[in-house]
């Protein structure tokens, strides 16, 4: 995906381009942590929480953002890269939440080690979140 150009992603995910889709892909490209939809509410009263809900539930179906589960009950999103379709998502990679500031952060370069199940299980996707101090918290 190219990271750059907002409205090259949604094209090339054939998804209509607008106001609120531009804005909230532009402040995931420039935001290093996940974002829920209350981030997004906080940040763009102008659209409301019915469009911020359906432009995330529409950039999860195009593969353009994956849910990070959270233990307070809330999804996070985050980017997704090359590895993701419309259809399917396939993230092998590990997240950390920060337990001083709360932000998770996707570790694109550290991935989920292989687990082998007993064969009455099917595994359809594994979420991973190691929980400690961001480097900007053990800073403050």
């Amino acid at each position: 995906m190219n990271h750059k150009d907002p409205i090259a992603i949604l094209r090339s995910h054939n998804l209509r381009v607008t106001d609120c889709r531009i804005a909230v892909l532009q402040h995931f490209m420039k935001t290093d942590h996940a974002l829920s939809q209350g981030d997004l509410e906080e940040n763009y009263s102008e659209f409301d929480r019915v469009t911020l809900y359906r432009t995330l539930q529409n950039f999860l179906e195009k593969g353009i953002l994956h849910r990070i589960p959270d233990d307070s009950g809330f999804a996070s999103y985050g980017l997704c890269f090359e590895t993701c379709t419309p259809d399917g998502h396939h993230h092998d990679h590990l997240h950390f939440k920060c337990s001083d500031c709360g932000h998770i952060q996707c570790l694109e370069q550290t991935h989920v080690p292989k687990i082998k199940l007993p064969k009455q299980f099917q595994v359809d996707h594994i979420d991973l979140i190691i929980e400690g101090t961001c480097s900007d918290c053990q800073h403050a």
